[in-house]
């Protein structure tokens, strides 16, 4: 299935204290561990506010700005060229083309299907999104219903279990990095 990657790296970074989207890991920045994850995307692109003309993707801004994730989900939806769209936050670096391979064939005819982290929230900006969601993201970026798991819950969303997702992947695909590690 073809599909677009969209890395959403729009935000302050005020709890990491640096550029969350360029913080080495390994000798690799964050933001391009996650759009190695999305290798088989028909179409991969970044949504922020700054440029980063180092990870050789387009970088777009917020079409409606000031709504947080919500906003980068709105343009992610709105400038993908594939019905089926994979989003990230730029921290989560663990993630692997096997578990969007894994979202997306647990798709079938939902709105938007997500994982459940290991503790039992769904995981929005780990997701997959079609671009049926795209009225109901504009109308919540309207009335300022900014929470994208309730979001997930309005969709309908499918929601893959953590035990799975950690057993088929490894239990730190999921890992987010909100502060530097150490």
């Amino acid at each position: 299935m073809r599909f677009t990657g969209a890395v959403l790296a729009g935000g302050a970074s005020r709890r990491f204290g640096s550029d969350k989207a360029r913080y080495l890991l390994d000798g690799r920045p964050l933001l391009a561990r996650v759009l190695d994850s999305l290798a088989e995307a028909g179409e991969r692109f970044v949504v922020a506010g700054r440029p980063y003309p180092e990870f050789g993707v387009p970088v777009h801004p917020d079409l409606i700005p000031g709504g947080g994730p919500l906003s980068g989900l709105h343009a992610a939806l709105s400038l993908a060229r594939h019905p089926v769209v994979a989003v990230a936050a730029c921290d989560l670096p663990y993630l692997t083309p096997g578990y969007w391979r894994l979202l997306i064939a647990e798709l079938g005819g939902a709105a938007a299907v997500a994982a459940l982290g290991p503790g039992g929230e769904p995981e929005p900006l780990a997701a997959v999104y079609t671009q049926r969601a795209l009225p109901l993201v504009e109308e919540r970026l309207r009335r300022g219903g900014y929470s994208l798991r309730r979001l997930l819950g309005e969709l309908g969303a499918r929601l893959i279990p953590y035990e799975r997702v950690s057993g088929e992947l490894g239990p730190g695909v999921l890992t987010n990095l909100n502060v530097p590690p150490g």
